[in-house]
């Protein structure tokens, strides 16, 4: 259990061992975190005492006395320099005056409490100061998280565009000095390199937007039925040129009829990536199967390739952002590491995961499954259909 320290100065002993007595066994739970919060009581009797205290081991809460043998608890306040902000005051006075609360609020207190006061109240406000403080704490907690976040994304999105930005900068060196002679057909791998080149960064940017859309929340989504055998087929034509070009062979196989409510767009993306990817980790002459199975409370889309494969390591850290597996087989193929990490963000929308089963140098499979709204009605008939193959393609 966490516990925040309460520093008590008061001159008086029966009021500083009661407020120990009352707190010491009192907690507090907030909704927005976990766990309880409970209080470690130290005292101290004299502004002397209790600012020596305070500056050796600052407490997070302070409930301060307003009349004190040498001084007031103004000037503990007014001492406390550049620490009153890491502690929260309440002053504890018999001297409930509105003048005396308003002189005590400008010279940084938090809080008022008015002698005499019952367990109850000092609870209640102990209760209020702890509140506000771990809220607080949090908030500058998520706004150091956000802070982190914002550098890493910006240092991994230079990084990734810097070699790509490099080598086009590169090749046109070579077309600026003509470095091929006057012949322009000898600058055709050039150009081609180029526009691989700013493909990529394309598609990592591509990437980049549907991420923020999706975790921001900002994209506004259209739920309708959605036929996902004829978006399967759609995907496949998508990506039969790259698969043609090394004689990768395309397959959608699985129940012939599947629909889902869902956003188009999102199912989009989730085939989109899982299937391109199939295509670009394969090996020359290989196939890439897309299965699709509609259940009564869920559909499952699985994507399996004859490609490179991965390793158990892989697997593990794969639907991590800006996650890419470099190794000798993969170094030539450009991606953003983006693609994976949003399809995981996308099934979480539909209560569904996706996950990897892969053999090294033998292939895999991605398995994505989307749970049904629980307010549209059922594919009754999906559970019994027979396996069948809806197309072959390549």
């Amino acid at each position: 259990m966490e516990k925040l320290r309460l520093l008590v100065i008061d001159d008086e002993p029966g009021m500083r061992h009661s407020i120990g007595r009352a707190l010491r066994s009192f907690t507090v739970k907030l909704p927005e975190i976990e766990g309880e919060t409970g209080f470690d009581v130290d005292q101290a009797a004299t502004v002397a005492e209790g600012l020596a205290q305070i500056m050796s081991a600052p407490p997070d809460i302070l409930l301060l006395d307003y009349k004190l043998p040498d001084g007031t608890g103004l000037d503990v306040l007014t001492r406390l320099g550049d620490l009153q902000s890491r502690v929260l005051t309440v002053m504890v006075t018999a001297y409930a005056t509105l003048d005396t609360a308003i002189r005590a609020t400008k010279s940084g207190a938090h809080d008022f409490l008015a002698k005499p006061f019952t367990p109850t109240e000092l609870k209640d406000t102990v209760r209020k100061a702890a509140e506000h403080l771990i809220v607080q704490r949090r908030a500058r907690e998520l706004a150091e998280e956000k802070r982190q976040v914002r550098f890493q994304f910006i240092r991994v999105l230079g990084h990734e565009l810097k070699a790509p930005l490099a080598a086009v900068e590169g090749f046109l060196y070579l077309l600026r000095e003509r470095t091929c002679g006057n012949d322009i057909a000898a600058y055709d791998e050039i150009v081609r390199r180029c526009l691989a080149r700013t493909e990529g960064m394309r598609k990592l940017i591509t990437d980049l937007l549907d991420l923020t859309r999706i975790e921001s929340g900002e994209r506004r989504r259209s739920l309708a039925e959605v036929d996902l055998v004829a978006l399967a087929r759609t995907a496949l034509e998508t990506v039969q040129p790259a698969a043609d070009e090394r004689a990768i062979r395309l397959e959608l196989t699985g129940d012939p009829d599947v629909t889902l409510h869902a956003d188009r767009v999102e199912l989009e993306i989730i085939l989109n990536n899982l299937l391109s990817n199939a295509v670009k980790y394969n090996r020359d002459g290989g196939q890439v199967t897309l299965e699709l199975r509609g259940a009564a409370d869920h559909v499952t889309l699985a994507v399996t390739d004859t490609g490179i494969g991965l390793t158990p390591a892989d697997c593990a850290r794969l639907f991590n952002d800006f996650v890419r597996i470099k190794n000798d087989r993969t170094r030539m193929i450009t991606g953003s590491g983006l693609g994976l990490s949003t399809v995981k963000k996308i099934a979480q929308l539909y209560d569904g995961d996706v996950d990897v089963h892969s053999t090294w140098e033998v292939g895999s499979t991605f398995t994505v499954t989307l749970k049904r709204l629980t307010d549209q009605p059922a594919d009754d008939h999906a559970a019994q259909r027979d396996p069948t193959v809806v197309t072959g393609l390549g």
